[in-house]
């Protein structure tokens, strides 16, 4: 029997909330207001850039929400890009 060893990478959603907002000049307070939540849960949610637990609902009303502050419609994946895993190069 052989053995493999082989690092195992996973693969990451990263959340561009941060990003998103400071590109149409969303501030913490009037996201809060339009989603009626306090603006220290918005920070939290801006400031982590691993994808928080989000549900489909709650992604389709933030994404509402930039849209209707900032006049620039906003989808989905603008707030999260997929890094795939690096795949080990085959031995022949």
């Amino acid at each position: 029997m052989i053995a493999v060893l082989c690092k195992t990478s996973v693969s990451k959603v990263r959340w561009k909330l941060r990003a998103v907002m400071a590109d149409r000049k969303v501030t913490n307070k009037a996201l809060a207001e339009v989603l009626g939540m306090n603006p220290v849960s918005i920070s939290k949610l801006r400031t982590t850039d691993d994808m928080p637990e989000i549900g489909g609902e709650a992604l389709a009303k933030l994404c509402d929400a930039i849209a209707q502050l900032s006049n620039i419609p906003c989808t989905p994946s603008e707030l999260i890009e997929f890094i795939p895993d690096e795949l080990p190069p085959e031995n022949n």
